[in-house]
């Protein structure tokens, strides 16, 4: 497959015997016994599972929220033989700042819907018009419909380059980066690979260092960054079994994910359980729970659950030979890379992310704390993020 530069619009239209078909395979949903301990700390509870599941099948309205994505303007490219699906929302204001933001797994471009208005129409939500932003929400390879996952598999310098490219065919010659999760790897990637077009990148959902290595020294820390080093260890114990599946058997996974709605959706609500703001018992107190069923809902049509598995693990294998060259062995993540466009960070009340070990040379320019939110701050705090996105690139436009 080569490339051929078009950008082609793109509309949402899931056909209605797929619609039919999720209802069905959610009604005819063979659940598992109840175990003798049924909370949370076995995975999601029977009758949380049970009861949003059934709220997927009857309550929830797939039209309406393929309608209000498609109120947004969206493309396709191919970079690289990678179908690439980005949304695209231009500001009125006469010098918007382009910002490409990417979200993380398990995730989507909905991600950032809550963000949208805030960043590129600052002037109607109570912010400065010179804050504005032209923002383009690209799906990473194998999300989506940035679907099939290309020949070249997944790697962060090879999306981050496909970002660069995508850039550039959008005519923006100087623009801004932010992600979460590996999408914060992507955007603290683009300033190596497109230093003189990159103002800045802003990063979130970051983690305190590689959970597959060894767990992190919480002595000698201060108060907070304890707790942090402590979480990290305890996530690192106990709760990362969706990253050694996806790591080393993406494929014996995807029969599940790819087969049984419930299963897909359980392997995303977990996560939602765990990452977002500990205050929230249950995920939709912690985000809206019509906006992670469409995320879900994304997954589920677009087989995203397997190809985004067979992303984690091209990614991780990429990430290893990578650690190797450096000889660092994976025990030391330095988000700001070499010197360059600046870097900021911002950290929410879940998140386990320790200055010290993110930063151990001291080059980071924004670190921002703060006692809400979690791993999908875009959707529990999107006033926190927007303002903290502001702050930071306001400097540097």
């Amino acid at each position: 497959m080569s490339d051929d530069h078009e950008i082609r619009p793109f509309r949402i239209e899931i056909p209605q015997a797929d619609v039919d078909d999720l209802r069905a395979r959610l009604a005819r949903t063979r659940w598992p016994a109840r175990p003798r301990v049924d909370d949370w700390s076995r995975g999601v509870p029977t009758d949380y599972l049970t009861e949003l599941a059934g709220y997927w099948a009857t309550g929830f309205d797939w039209r309406a929220r393929e309608a209000a994505l498609n109120d947004i303007p969206q493309f396709t490219t191919e970079i690289g033989g990678q179908r690439v699906h980005f949304f695209h929302l231009r500001s009125a204001e006469p010098d918007a700042l382009p910002l490409v933001l990417t979200h993380g797994w398990p995730s989507s471009p909905v991600e950032f819907l809550r963000l949208l208005g805030p960043l590129t129409d600052p002037r109607a939500h109570g912010g400065d018009p010179r804050d504005a932003f032209h923002v383009v929400l690209p799906s990473l390879p194998g999300y989506g419909f940035s679907n099939p996952l290309g020949e070249a598999g997944f790697n962060l310098f090879g999306v981050a380059s496909a970002w660069a490219e995508l850039m550039r065919r959008l005519g923006y010659d100087r623009y801004a980066a932010a992600g979460t999760d590996v999408g914060s790897g992507v955007a603290g990637m683009l300033p190596m690979v497109d230093p003189d077009h990159v103002v800045g990148a802003h990063l979130s959902g970051t983690a305190a260092a590689n959970p597959l290595g060894p767990p992190l020294e919480p002595q000698g820390l201060p108060e907070e960054d304890r707790r942090r080093a402590e979480r990290f260890n305890a996530f690192r114990e106990d709760g990362i079994g969706y990253l050694v599946q996806q790591a080393t058997r993406p494929q014996t996974l995807a029969y599940l994910l790819n087969d049984s709605p419930a299963g897909q959706l359980a392997w995303i609500v977990e996560k939602f359980r765990e990452w977002t703001d500990p205050a929230a018992a249950v995920p939709d107190d912690a985000v809206d729970r019509d906006q992670l069923l469409t995320n879900v809902s994304l997954f589920w049509f677009t087989g995203s659950g397997a190809s985004s598995a067979h992303a984690v693990y091209d990614g991780m294998r990429a990430w290893k030979e990578f650690a190797a060259r450096q000889d660092t062995g994976g025990t030391e993540h330095d988000a700001a890379g070499p010197a360059g466009p600046p870097t900021g960070v911002a950290v929410f009340a879940a998140d386990d992310t320790i200055r010290a070990a993110l930063d151990p040379a001291g080059r980071i320019r924004h670190w921002s704390e703060f006692d809400r939110g979690g791993h999908f701050a875009a959707m529990e705090v999107p006033d926190l993020l927007t303002a903290d996105l502001r702050a930071f690139f306001s400097p540097l436009r």
